[in-house]
């Protein structure tokens, strides 16, 4: 399963982390991470509140599950979005 996970802060870290250890994980993309969440996944150069953006990884990765990390995106409407 692809997974993009959205944020750059500690808390995406630690979800980085545990994320990277399912088994059923294919590959983990992070926007736009940071240096400690380049060691679990790829770090992708994108706006956690840039939709557009991130719809177009969404389908151009085949990503099948996106993780929210900071609250930014989820007051602005991901979900709806989506």
């Amino acid at each position: 399963m692809n997974v993009l996970l959205l944020g750059s802060g500690g808390r995406e870290h630690a979800f980085a982390w545990k994320i990277k250890q399912s088994e059923l994980l294919t590959k983990l993309y992070i926007a736009p991470g940071n240096a400690g969440t380049a060691l679990c996944g790829e770090n992708l150069n994108i706006s956690e509140t840039d939709f557009d953006a991130i719809k177009k990884i969404v389908i151009e990765k085949k990503i099948e599950m996106v993780v929210v990390g900071p609250e930014a995106p989820l007051v602005k409407g991901i979900y709806d979005f989506f």
